[in-house]
């Protein structure tokens, strides 16, 4: 298939993009590098430097795009919080350029990088509980509410049209993709996810390692996630591209199905690289759900997706892996 992979510059796209042309397709990418980097994007892979809103010159009705995997996004919650305006602007009405764009060329299939916090804390006092595609939604603050308009953007857009589109919500994404040809990790700046920031500090890149808020109602009071190696994501992806059918919408929600608690993860960090890794506790941040753990049984039923690293420590691993490299040619 001839794809166009936006965001495909940052961490999950351009993992994805590996995977894509590892499979055998044609892609494009399209990231206006304002969080991405151009190193990411393979050579030989058509590049377009764009906003998303400005993605109508590239998917145009005779470039013959087979469908679209949507990663352009605004990501941070934290950021969200104090900048929504930035969030509706990037997130939903970019995403509805690219719907523009979508029904105006006739491309047949999208893939969307939805995120498993728009269900919020309906987990509630349980961390056995998983949350399955049906589950309540409530979003805990702009990003995650940004993602689910747009979830509700394509199921409209699919009763409307012959538009197949598939949302994957994440719960987590860690890792990295480690090749002879490069690794692939998280880069972001400033970073705001708590494996690569436990990592600089490790590393002693960071003069002070935060943990927001240790009283919470869970076992140790920290908040709960389902981490997921972005690889498995990005596998994901391969097969959502095979499942979707004219018309409809599908959502799944992609996670390992294990809770692990912030404390769990500084303690899995301090083993994985050997450093004491000395923690400042700080308040709660608004926003942060207090337990999200994902049901994945909809994906593996469907998709045939099984998640092939699910450990941890192996997830720790790699991150720390790519961390190590991207300090070395830094």
């Amino acid at each position: 298939m001839k794809l166009l992979v936006t965001g495909g510059a940052g961490y999950i796209g351009s993992i994805v993009t590996r995977q894509l042309l590892a499979a055998g397709h044609q892609v494009e990418v399209l990231d206006d590098l304002s969080k991405g980097f151009r190193d990411n994007v393979p050579d030989g892979v058509v590049f377009h430097q764009l906003s998303i809103h400005d993605v109508a010159q590239v998917l145009t009705p005779d470039a013959g795009f087979d469908g679209v995997l949507h990663f352009a996004a605004k990501i941070s919650v934290e950021e969200s919080v104090s900048k929504p305006g930035l969030y509706w602007d990037t997130n939903v009405r970019g995403t509805l350029d690219l719907l523009d764009a979508v029904r105006a060329a006739g491309t047949p299939r999208l893939i969307f990088s939805s995120t498993g916090t728009v269900h919020g804390n309906v987990s509630g006092d349980d961390p056995a509980a998983k949350i399955t595609e049906d589950a309540p939604v409530g979003p805990t603050n702009p990003y995650s509410s940004s993602k689910l308009m747009i979830d509700l953007m394509l199921t409209g857009e699919c009763g409307a049209s012959q538009l197949g589109a598939v949302s994957l919500r994440y719960f987590n994404a860690a890792g990295a993709s480690l090749s002879d040809a490069g690794h692939l990790g998280e880069r972001h700046d400033p970073e705001t996810h708590l494996i690569p920031i436990a990592l600089q500090a490790a590393a002693g890149d960071r003069d002070e390692f935060f943990l927001f808020g240790d009283d919470y109602d869970t076992p140790d009071g920290t908040c709960i996630r389902d981490y997921i190696h972005v690889e498995d994501l990005a596998t994901a992806h391969l097969l959502a591209l095979e499942h979707t059918e004219p018309g409809q919408h599908k959502i799944f929600n992609l996670g390992n199905g294990n809770g692990y608690s912030n404390k769990q993860v500084i303690d899995v960090v301090r083993e994985v690289t050997g450093a004491k890794l000395p923690v400042t506790l700080a308040p709660r941040r608004d926003g942060d759900a207090v337990v999200v753990v994902a049901s994945s049984e909809k994906a593996r039923r469907e998709l045939g997706w099984v998640p092939a690293r699910a450990d941890l420590h192996a997830i720790i691993a790699d991150a720390w892996t790519f961390y190590q490299y991207d300090k070395g040619r830094s």
